[in-house]
């Protein structure tokens, strides 16, 4: 199973209140934070919700 590196590029604000919980639930703190989650449809749903903010890749260990 692989993981996918997660960058948050873009600010939440002025977005809706469910994207930034999102944001938040993918362990992203910070404007510019890189995280690995593992490649599940879960994560994959979350990044798809928050495409327009986040910088997305796939990491195979």
């Amino acid at each position: 199973m692989g993981h996918l590196r997660i960058t948050w590029k873009k600010s939440a604000i002025g977005y809706k209140e469910d994207q930034k919980r999102t944001i938040r639930a993918l362990g992203l703190r910070r404007l510019s934070q890189t995280v690995e989650q593992p490649d599940t449809r879960a994560v994959r749903g979350m990044v798809l919700k928050v495409r327009h903010l986040v910088e997305v890749e796939e990491v195979q260990r």
